[in-house]
């Protein structure tokens, strides 16, 4: 148990504290009290950090380590060897939330198995931001983070979302921005409603709406910035009849719209629910 943020602890706490996305006073002014009275300071970037606290007018007095994705593995049998002797640990990114699409989840995970308390400093979410700002859906969500880099790969996730009715929010680097965007528009359909965030709550701020292949013609001239993504999830598709003629109606409708055979017996028959070969059959089979 813990006498306040600075009072002695009977055993350790471990810290996730959110910093700010953009603007420093967007901090939650818990962030430098927590920071001040730390033990230990376990930074992703530990210059931002300094920046920070200069911003902040924070002054540490606890050890700071850095806390990388390259050295997340190593570093977190020394983290939970002070949270057990009873240190105060806080743990920080480069902005929003530990453990979401950022380092955290190792040291989190080892402290809730040694049965260390976790608690956090609520704060700033680039999630949360943007999926506020989308304009879409926002009664039902889920947080995909980023795509995988490779073309084959990334199209093979986002078929695997093609059937997900909540509102999706990604993650991504600006360099792949025009190339994620792309692929949604293929998978999903140029004309899904889309987001793209980007500098959230930062002076360049921007949110561009529209059609996933609007978004991906404008991406086109280049991005920069952090990115975060928004989509509208799957419309509700009307039933296919799993009967041979409306198989075959479905599938020659869906070739009149410039689908492949090849693409059209796929989407039937995810949208019939019934294996591949059997549309196959009704389309090849008189």
């Amino acid at each position: 148990m813990v006498d306040g943020v600075t009072g002695k602890a009977e055993g350790g706490v471990l810290v996730l504290a959110a910093t700010p996305i953009g603007r420093p006073d967007d901090a939650p002014p818990r962030l430098a009290v927590e920071l001040a009275a730390a033990d230990v300071i376990a930074a992703e970037d530990t210059r931002r950090l300094n920046r920070l606290c200069s911003d902040l007018d924070i002054t540490l007095s606890g050890r700071v380590v850095s806390y990388f994705e390259g050295n997340e593995h190593a570093r977190t049998p020394a983290l939970l060897e002070a949270l057990e002797a009873g240190q105060r640990v806080v743990l920080v990114t480069d902005a929003g939330m530990p453990s979401v699409s950022d380092p955290g989840y190792r040291i989190v995970a080892a402290a809730v198995a040694a049965d260390i308390r976790v608690t956090s400093v609520p704060g700033p979410s680039a999630v949360l931001t943007a999926l506020a700002v989308s304009g879409l859906p926002v009664d039902r969500f889920c947080f995909e983070g980023f795509l995988p880099r490779k073309a084959g790969e990334r199209a093979r996730r986002l078929t695997e979302l093609a059937d997900e009715r909540r509102t999706m929010v990604f993650f991504e680097a600006p360099h792949r921005t025009e190339a994620a965007l792309a692929a949604m528009a293929q998978v999903w359909g140029e004309g899904r409603a889309g987001a793209v965030c980007r500098e959230l709550t930062k002076t360049h701020e921007e949110v561009r709406r529209g059609g996933l292949g609007a978004l991906a013609a404008w991406a086109a001239d280049g991005v920069r910035g952090e990115v975060t993504i928004v989509v509208s999830g799957a419309p509700h598709a009307p039933a296919v009849a799993t009967d041979a003629d409306s198989l075959r109606a479905a599938v020659a409708e869906r070739e009149d719209q410039g689908m492949s055979r090849k693409e059209a017996i796929v989407e039937v028959a995810r949208l019939a629910g019934i294996p591949k070969r059997e549309v196959y059959q009704a389309v090849h089979v008189s």
